[in-house]
C-alpha cells in the first residue's frame, strides 16, 4: 500500500500512541484551517492594496454579520462530526450512514433558510451598528453575495465535519487547498484586473467555496466500505434530527453569543472610526491564523475523544487529552514569539499606510500572550464536546462573552474617556478579549478536571 494512499485513509485513534494519533490528524487539518483563513485573508490583502483602506474596513465590518447568520451551519456541523465519530469508533455501520444522510438534508435546509432571511435583513443590522456611510454599501454588496451562495460554504463545512469524524482530515485539507488557490486566482482576476471591486472578492469567494464542496461530496461518496447513502437515509428521522440539534445546538448558540457579542463591540469599534476599524481588520486577520492551531487541535480532541468514548475506552481519552491539550500550549508558544517579532511585517502585507501598520501593531501585541490560554480552552472543550457535553463549553463562553467582553470592554472606554479622545482608549477593544480568554481558560480547565463530561456518551 502506497504512502499516498495510507494519507487519505480514515484514522482509527483508538488505537496506538495518543499523542501521534492527535498529531498525525491535527497537522492536515491545521494545514486545512490555514489555507480556509486565506480565504477572508486574501479578500482583505487584494481589497486592501487595490482598492483602499475604506474597502478593506468594509469587509472586516460584514466579518460578524456574517459569522452570526450560518450559525445553523456550524451547530449542523458539530452535532455531525460528534455522532459520527462516536458511531464509527463503535463500528455501527447503519446508524453512520442515517446520521450522514439527514445531516445532508439538514444543510440543503438550512442553506435555503440563511439565503432568505440573511438577504433581507443584512441592510437593517449594518445599519443598527452604525457603519459609516462611506463603507456600508459595500458592506451590504459583499454580505448579499456570500448569502445567496452559500450552500458552497454550508456543505463544505458540513461535509468536512464529517470527514473528519470518520478520521479522514487529509481529503478535506486537498480539496480545500485546490479551491484556496482557486480563490486566490479569482481574485485577482475580478479585482485587480476586472476591477470589480468588493463584489469580486465575494464571488469569487463563493465559487471556490462551492468547488470545496463538490469535492468533499465525492469523496464521501466512495467510502462505501465505511458507510452506505441511499434514499432512505436522506429522509429526516426524528431521532437522528433531533441529536444532531441536541449536540449542535449549544455550539450554533455559543457562534450566535459570540457573534452577537461581536457585533456590539463593533458597534463600539465603529465609534473609533475607519481607520481603526480598518486596524481591526487586520488584527483579526493575523489572529485568525495565530488562532488556527487552538482551533485545530480542540477539532482533532473532538474526534479523538468521540471515538474513544465510543468504544468505551475512557482512561485512552484522558491520557489523550492531557498529552493533546500541552502540545497545543507549546505550538500557541511558538507563534506568540514569532507575532511579537514579526508583527510589523504582518500587518505590512495588509497595507502600506504606515500609521496603520503602527496601530494594527500595537494592538496584536496586547492579544499575544493570550493564545496559550486558549490552547486550554479549545483542547479540552474539544475532548467535552466529543464526549457528548455540549453544554458546558457553550455555558464557558456565554459566560466569559456576555460577563465580562463586552462590560469590560465598555467599561474602559467609558472610564478612559477625556477631551482628547471623547469615545475613550482604542485598546479597551483588546484588553477584553485578553481578559476574556484567560479566565475562559481557567474557568474550562476547572469544569474538565470536574469529569462531569464523562456521562454525556450517545
Amino acid at each position: 500500500m502506497s504512502l499516498l494512499k495510507k494519507l487519505f485513509e480514515p484514522v482509527d485513534m483508538t488505537e496506538g500512541s495518543p499523542w501521534q494519533k492527535i498529531v498525525l490528524f491535527t497537522v492536515p487539518m491545521l494545514v486545512g484551517n490555514i489555507a480556509q483563513q486565506l480565504y477572508n485573508t486574501v479578500d482583505s490583502v487584494v481589497v486592501g492594496n487595490y482598492v483602499g483602506d475604506n474597502a478593506l474596513a468594509a469587509v472586516g465590518s460584514a466579518g460578524p454579520i456574517l459569522n452570526l447568520l450560518i450559525v445553523l451551519f456550524v451547530g449542523i456541523s458539530v452535532g455531525a462530526g460528534i455522532m459520527v465519530s462516536q458511531y464509527f469508533g463503535a463500528r455501527q455501520k447503519e446508524q453512520l450512514s442515517t446520521t450522514i444522510g439527514n445531516c445532508i438534508t439538514l444543510t440543503a435546509i438550512a442553506t435555503l433558510f440563511v439565503m432568505v432571511v440573511a438577504s433581507l435583513i443584512a441592510r437593517p443590522l449594518l445599519e443598527l451598528l452604525g457603519t459609516p456611510e462611506s463603507i456600508i454599501d459595500w458592506c451590504h454588496s459583499y454580505l448579499l453575495i456570500l448569502f445567496i451562495g452559500s450552500a458552497g460554504l454550508a456543505y463544505y463545512n458540513i461535509l468536512s465535519g464529517i470527514l473528519r469524524g470518520l478520521g479522514d482530515s487529509m481529503a478535506a485539507l486537498a480539496y480545500l487547498l485546490v479551491s484556496t488557490i482557486v480563490n486566490i486566482v479569482l481574485d485577482l482576476l475580478f479585482v485587480a484586473k476586472l476591477g470589480m471591486g468588493v463584489n469580486g472578492v465575494a464571488l469569487a469567494t463563493v465559487i471556490a467555496q462551492l468547488i470545496s464542496a463538490v469535492l468533499c461530496m465525492y469523496r464521501l461518496m466512495r467510502m462505501t466500505e465505511i458507510f452506505e447513502l441511499k434514499k432512505s437515509h436522506l429522509k429526516l428521522k426524528k431521532e437522528y434530527t433531533m441529536r444532531v440539534i441536541q449536540l449542535g445546538l449549544p455550539s450554533g448558540i455559543t457562534q450566535a453569543i459570540f457573534s452577537m457579542a461581536m457585533i456590539v463591540v463593533q458597534s463600539l469599534t465603529n465609534s473609533f472610526g475607519e481607520m481603526f476599524i480598518a486596524a481591526n481588520v487586520i488584527v483579526m486577520r493575523v489572529d485568525g491564523f495565530a488562532m488556527m492551531p487552538n482551533f485545530s487541535f480542540g477539532t482533532a480532541m473532538t474526534t479523538y475523544a468521540g471515538q474513544n468514548v465510543g468504544a468505551r475506552l475512557n482512561d485512552r481519552v484522558d491520557k489523550g487529552a492531557r498529552q493533546g491539550t500541552l502540545i497545543a500550549m507549546g505550538t500557541s508558544a511558538v507563534i506568540t514569539g514569532l507575532i511579537l517579532i514579526f508583527g510589523k511585517a504582518l500587518m505590512g502585507i495588509f497595507t502600506k499606510t504606515p500609521e496603520l501598520v503602527e496601530l494594527s501593531r500595537d494592538m496584536m501585541g496586547i492579544l499575544a500572550v493570550g493564545y496559550i490560554a486558549m490552547a486550554v480552552t479549545q483542547s479540552l472543550s474539544g475532548v467535552m464536546r466529543g464526549a457528548g457535553d455540549t453544554m458546558t463549553p457553550m455555558w464557558i463562553s456565554i459566560a466569559t462573552t456576555i460577563l465580562f467582553r463586552v462590560p469590560i470592554a465598555y467599561g474602559i472606554s467609558y472610564f478612559t474617556r477625556t477631551p482628547e479622545l471623547p469615545n475613550g482608549r482604542q485598546e479597551c477593544i483588546f484588553i477584553s478579549l485578553l481578559i476574556t480568554w484567560m479566565l475562559g481558560a481557567i474557568i474550562t480547565f476547572i469544569c474538565y478536571k470536574s469529569g462531569k463530561w464523562k456521562n454525556k456518551a450517545i
